[in-house]
């Protein structure tokens, strides 16, 4: 997974009534774009997140 400044990431629900979530990437934290990555919700809310296999990543445009 790469992802840039400005990217966000949908983290899909696990389980059933789990609502999918977005996230902005505020800061890249590894080599080239790769994970971990400082995100913000949408509440505010910031924290760093290295995304697994549920996760997909919208491009910045």
């Amino acid at each position: 997974m790469r992802a840039s400044v400005g990217d966000r990431l949908l983290t899909h629900g696990r389980i059933v009534g789990q609502q999918d979530r977005v996230a902005e990437v505020v800061e890249v934290l590894g080599p080239d774009g790769a994970p971990p990555y400082r995100v913000r919700f949408a509440d505010g809310r910031e924290t760093v997140v290295s995304p697994g296999p549920d996760t997909v990543v919208w491009r910045h445009g």
